[in-house]
């Protein structure tokens, strides 16, 4: 059990990490505030590296990880691209943002407490993507 757990959790966090870095770079193009973009730069290179430690993690465990799903990302790209078409400003970029982030934070607080049995490794790195998630929505509220 634990080990199935920690699997489907690690893999749930890999697919948001996914989406997360992916997010970022479809909105980096429409920034034009110096300091937003390097928010968003940091923010990236962060996932980045909790990616890499995702990564190694699912390779203990002879795992591949997850894509995030085609249904959620092609809706997520409709969305970004409706959006600031419409109205392309930091404002909208720091409002998509802030609406990734909080469901990141919502579905990675729901696969820990979905996937208890996990081991200690893998509920820290999802509770380290939660945090980092929740310091960017924090961080671009200043261009709301």
């Amino acid at each position: 059990m634990v080990e199935q757990d920690t699997i489907k959790l690690l893999r749930e966090c890999d697919a948001g990490v996914k989406m997360g870095i992916s997010s970022i770079g479809d909105v980096l193009g429409y920034v034009s505030s110096h300091d937003l973009k390097r928010v968003l730069q940091d923010s990236s290179e962060e996932h980045d590296g909790l990616k890499a430690d995702l990564q190694g993690l699912l390779g203990e465990y002879h795992d591949e990880g997850k894509e995030p799903a085609a249904m959620a990302k092609g809706m997520s790209w409709v969305k970004t691209n409706v959006k600031l078409t419409m109205n392309e400003s930091d404002s909208t970029v720091a409002d998509l943002i802030t609406d990734g982030c909080n469901m990141g934070v919502k579905s990675l607080s729901r696969y820990l407490n979905k996937y208890q049995a996990a081991d200690e490794r893998s509920k820290d790195i999802a509770k380290r993507i939660i945090s980092a998630e929740e310091r960017l929505c924090t961080d671009v509220r200043a261009y709301l």
